[in-house]
């Protein structure tokens, strides 16, 4: 089994795949294609996929039963003692606006809160 889910790529892409893979929701193609074909698919979504995401999964015969490949994910897979996991970035904590300096210490504290 082989599942490729593509997010902002070009609808010729999607043409191109679903000639070896079904699709069944938008940008999400399912398939039983042999691992070369599979790899051949891969190379064309990475090709053509521009400014767009692609993710890869397919059956294995591994510990977790599957592997998956990502193209330009914020996301990435690394291997930790063997089981493939997906390293999420850290989120950029955004610090609070500050209160402009003519405003009274109650203005302040209505608007942003204790300080």
């Amino acid at each position: 089994m082989t599942v490729i889910v593509l997010t902002r790529c070009p609808a010729g892409l999607r043409g191109f795949l679903t000639r070896w893979l079904m699709e069944i929701a938008p940008g999400v193609f399912i398939g039983g294609p042999s691992a070369r074909v599979r790899e051949h698919l891969w190379l064309q979504v990475q090709q053509y996929a521009d400014t767009g995401r692609a993710l890869l999964a397919y059956t294995t015969d591994n510990e977790q039963g599957f592997a998956f490949e990502t193209h330009d994910h914020k996301w990435h897979p690394i291997d930790h003692e063997g089981l493939i996991l997906l390293r999420r970035p850290k989120e950029q904590q955004q610090r609070a606006p500050e209160a402009p300096r003519n405003w009274s210490k109650a203005a302040k504290r209505r608007r942003y809160g204790q300080r």
